[in-house]
């Protein structure tokens, strides 16, 4: 959990994700246009490759329908007194999700993707 959203982040990110891809395997990490995600200053591991997706196309976007689901599910209409109950309950929102890979599947799943 990092208070911002930055490049020294998204590099954390791609360090994270280089580490746990298994030896011989390659990740592909599909992103938004966000300056932080696809700025030339990053250290992209070789065992990943950015791909961006076109601007302003949100439905081509799975990570959107994932944290609408946690904002519905576990994260809206509260009301959080210190940064750190945001961490805890962001956190555990997180954790709670993760124990759930076919339900992430599930909503990441894109007909149209499946149709050719």
């Amino acid at each position: 959990m990092l208070p911002v959203c930055n490049l020294h982040g998204m590099q954390l990110h791609l360090t994270e994700i280089s580490r746990t891809v298994e030896s011989g395997s390659h990740a592909l990490l599909i992103v938004d246009q966000a300056a932080w995600h696809i700025s030339q200053k990053l250290d992209v591991p070789c065992n990943i490759t950015i791909l961006p997706l076109y601007p302003r196309a949100p439905e081509l976007n799975p990570m959107e329908n994932l944290w609408q689901f946690l904002r519905n599910t576990w994260l809206s209409n509260r009301i959080l007194k210190t940064y750190d109950d945001i961490v805890d309950i962001a956190c555990r929102a997180w954790n709670q999700f993760v124990e759930q890979p076919w339900h992430i599947m599930s909503i990441g799943l894109r007909d149209w993707a499946h149709r050719f």
